[in-house]
Protein backbone atom coordinates (compact mmCIF):
# COMPACT_ATOMS: atom_id res chain seq x y z
CA UNK A 1 0.00 0.00 0.00
CA UNK A 2 1.19 3.38 -1.46
CA UNK A 3 0.55 6.27 1.57
CA UNK A 4 0.32 9.58 0.38
CA UNK A 5 0.73 12.95 2.69
CA UNK A 6 -0.92 15.76 1.35
CA UNK A 7 0.32 19.43 2.12
CA UNK A 8 -2.41 22.11 1.46
CA UNK A 9 -2.72 25.94 3.05
CA UNK A 10 -5.86 26.86 1.49
CA UNK A 11 -9.36 25.77 0.08
CA UNK A 12 -7.99 22.46 -1.04
CA UNK A 13 -10.06 22.00 -4.52
CA UNK A 14 -6.76 19.94 -5.87
CA UNK A 15 -6.74 17.89 -2.72
CA UNK A 16 -9.74 17.41 -2.52
CA UNK A 17 -9.59 15.64 -6.52
CA UNK A 18 -6.70 13.60 -5.01
CA UNK A 19 -8.64 12.25 -2.25
CA UNK A 20 -12.14 11.27 -4.34
CA UNK A 21 -9.30 9.80 -6.65
CA UNK A 22 -7.96 7.34 -4.39
CA UNK A 23 -10.70 6.46 -2.10
CA UNK A 24 -10.86 3.19 -3.87
CA UNK A 25 -7.96 2.35 -4.90
CA UNK A 26 -6.59 -0.53 -3.48
CA UNK A 27 -3.36 0.32 -3.45
CA UNK A 28 -3.05 3.89 -3.10
CA UNK A 29 -4.63 5.93 -0.06
CA UNK A 30 -4.29 9.55 1.39
CA UNK A 31 -3.96 8.49 4.69
CA UNK A 32 -3.23 12.23 5.96
CA UNK A 33 -3.21 15.94 5.21
CA UNK A 34 -0.92 18.41 6.34
CA UNK A 35 -1.40 21.54 7.09
CA UNK A 36 0.07 25.13 7.92
CA UNK A 37 -2.85 26.54 8.71
CA UNK A 38 -5.21 25.86 11.61
CA UNK A 39 -8.24 27.56 9.79
CA UNK A 40 -7.91 26.15 6.31
CA UNK A 41 -11.03 24.79 4.83
CA UNK A 42 -8.96 21.84 3.20
CA UNK A 43 -8.91 20.17 6.89
CA UNK A 44 -12.82 20.15 6.99
CA UNK A 45 -12.39 18.23 3.48
CA UNK A 46 -9.65 15.85 4.94
CA UNK A 47 -12.03 15.27 8.12
CA UNK A 48 -15.20 14.94 6.20
CA UNK A 49 -13.32 12.32 4.09
CA UNK A 50 -11.72 10.02 7.47
CA UNK A 51 -8.43 11.52 6.96
CA UNK A 52 -6.47 12.71 9.77
CA UNK A 53 -5.05 16.32 9.42
CA UNK A 54 -1.74 17.82 11.19
CA UNK A 55 -1.26 20.98 11.59
CA UNK A 56 2.19 22.61 11.53
CA UNK A 57 4.10 25.36 12.55
CA UNK A 58 6.64 27.07 10.83
CA UNK A 59 9.11 26.49 14.04
CA UNK A 60 8.30 22.91 13.87
CA UNK A 61 8.68 22.39 10.08
CA UNK A 62 12.16 24.75 9.98
CA UNK A 63 13.56 24.10 13.09
CA UNK A 64 12.73 19.88 13.85
CA UNK A 65 12.40 16.87 11.75
CA UNK A 66 8.81 16.22 13.31
CA UNK A 67 7.14 15.79 10.33
CA UNK A 68 9.42 12.98 9.54
CA UNK A 69 8.40 11.28 12.95
CA UNK A 70 4.59 12.14 11.82
CA UNK A 71 5.26 10.58 8.76
CA UNK A 72 6.64 7.21 10.27
CA UNK A 73 3.36 6.95 12.31
CA UNK A 74 1.32 7.18 8.95
CA UNK A 75 4.04 4.97 6.94
CA UNK A 76 4.28 7.80 4.40
CA UNK A 77 6.30 7.17 1.59
CA UNK A 78 5.14 10.19 -1.09
CA UNK A 79 4.40 13.76 -0.36
CA UNK A 80 2.02 15.57 -2.68
CA UNK A 81 1.87 19.33 -2.56
CA UNK A 82 -1.44 20.91 -3.56
CA UNK A 83 -1.39 24.68 -3.22
CA UNK A 84 1.59 24.58 -0.02
CA UNK A 85 2.96 27.77 0.15
CA UNK A 86 6.17 27.37 2.04
CA UNK A 87 9.73 26.28 0.78
CA UNK A 88 10.38 22.67 1.73
CA UNK A 89 13.52 22.59 3.95
CA UNK A 90 16.38 20.48 2.74
CA UNK A 91 15.54 17.50 5.53
CA UNK A 92 12.27 16.81 4.40
CA UNK A 93 13.37 16.87 0.35
CA UNK A 94 16.28 14.50 1.01
CA UNK A 95 14.27 11.99 2.97
CA UNK A 96 11.07 12.03 -0.14
CA UNK A 97 14.08 12.71 -3.15
CA UNK A 98 12.00 11.40 -6.11
CA UNK A 99 9.02 10.62 -3.89
CA UNK A 100 7.48 14.61 -3.64
CA UNK A 101 5.81 16.18 -6.36
CA UNK A 102 4.33 19.82 -6.68
CA UNK A 103 1.47 21.08 -9.22
CA UNK A 104 2.12 24.84 -10.42
CA UNK A 105 -0.18 26.89 -12.44
CA UNK A 106 1.86 27.85 -15.21
CA UNK A 107 4.27 26.17 -17.66
CA UNK A 108 7.69 26.21 -16.17
CA UNK A 109 10.17 27.40 -15.93
CA UNK A 110 8.73 30.60 -16.84
CA UNK A 111 6.20 32.34 -14.21
CA UNK A 112 8.10 30.33 -11.35
CA UNK A 113 9.64 30.94 -8.09
CA UNK A 114 9.10 32.94 -4.78
CA UNK A 115 6.18 34.63 -4.50
CA UNK A 116 4.85 33.09 -8.37
CA UNK A 117 1.63 31.24 -6.65
CA UNK A 118 -2.37 31.83 -7.54
CA UNK A 119 -3.46 34.88 -8.99
CA UNK A 120 0.27 36.79 -9.24
CA UNK A 121 0.99 33.84 -11.92
CA UNK A 122 -2.19 34.11 -13.17
CA UNK A 123 -1.48 38.17 -13.22
CA UNK A 124 1.55 37.87 -14.97
CA UNK A 125 0.76 35.56 -17.92
CA UNK A 126 -1.99 37.95 -18.96
CA UNK A 127 0.31 40.69 -18.58
CA UNK A 128 2.67 39.15 -20.84
CA UNK A 129 -0.13 38.55 -23.21
CA UNK A 130 0.72 35.28 -23.47
CA UNK A 131 -1.11 32.84 -25.84
CA UNK A 132 -1.01 29.74 -23.99
CA UNK A 133 -0.72 28.79 -20.11
CA UNK A 134 -0.93 25.47 -17.86
CA UNK A 135 0.42 23.40 -15.38
CA UNK A 136 3.31 21.87 -14.63
CA UNK A 137 3.81 19.07 -12.15
CA UNK A 138 7.56 18.92 -11.01
CA UNK A 139 9.18 16.62 -8.37
CA UNK A 140 10.53 19.05 -5.89
CA UNK A 141 14.03 20.47 -4.78
CA UNK A 142 15.05 22.84 -2.32
CA UNK A 143 13.65 25.42 -4.53
CA UNK A 144 10.84 27.33 -5.29
CA UNK A 145 9.44 25.51 -8.81
CA UNK A 146 12.58 24.31 -9.67
CA UNK A 147 12.98 20.42 -9.73
CA UNK A 148 12.13 17.86 -12.75
CA UNK A 149 9.02 18.43 -14.60
CA UNK A 150 7.13 15.19 -14.31
CA UNK A 151 3.99 16.80 -16.93
CA UNK A 152 2.70 19.87 -18.40
CA UNK A 153 -0.32 20.07 -20.06
CA UNK A 154 -1.56 23.33 -21.83
CA UNK A 155 -5.22 25.21 -22.82
CA UNK A 156 -5.13 28.52 -24.72
CA UNK A 157 -5.43 31.97 -23.78
CA UNK A 158 -7.58 34.23 -25.82
CA UNK A 159 -6.15 37.76 -25.63
CA UNK A 160 -9.73 39.46 -24.08
CA UNK A 161 -9.55 36.67 -21.16
CA UNK A 162 -8.54 38.01 -17.46
CA UNK A 163 -6.74 36.89 -15.12
CA UNK A 164 -9.77 34.89 -13.54
CA UNK A 165 -10.42 33.49 -16.83
CA UNK A 166 -7.52 32.39 -17.23
CA UNK A 167 -7.21 30.86 -13.74
CA UNK A 168 -10.35 28.93 -14.38
CA UNK A 169 -8.94 27.46 -17.21
CA UNK A 170 -5.87 26.30 -15.54
CA UNK A 171 -7.79 24.82 -12.59
CA UNK A 172 -9.56 22.84 -14.99
CA UNK A 173 -6.56 21.37 -16.63
CA UNK A 174 -5.04 20.68 -12.86
CA UNK A 175 -8.79 19.15 -11.38
CA UNK A 176 -8.53 17.04 -14.97
CA UNK A 177 -4.53 15.75 -14.71
CA UNK A 178 -2.88 15.93 -10.92
CA UNK A 179 -4.53 13.18 -9.65
CA UNK A 180 -4.04 10.37 -12.74
CA UNK A 181 -0.25 11.81 -12.83
CA UNK A 182 0.32 11.19 -9.25
CA UNK A 183 -1.67 7.58 -9.73
CA UNK A 184 0.76 6.88 -12.72
CA UNK A 185 3.98 7.72 -10.87
CA UNK A 186 2.86 5.29 -7.95
CA UNK A 187 2.63 2.36 -9.65
CA UNK A 188 6.13 2.94 -11.89
CA UNK A 189 7.60 2.91 -8.59
CA UNK A 190 5.74 0.05 -7.23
Amino acid sequence: MNHIAIFASGTGSNAKKIIEHFQSNPTIKVSLLVSNKAAAPVLDTAKANGIDQYVIDRFSFYETEEILTVFEKYDIDFVVLAGFLWLIPSYLVQAFSGRMVNIHPALLPKYGGKGMYGKNVHRAVKAAGDSESGITIHYVNEKYDDGDIVFQAKCAILSTDSAEEIAKKVLELEHRYFATVIEKILISQI
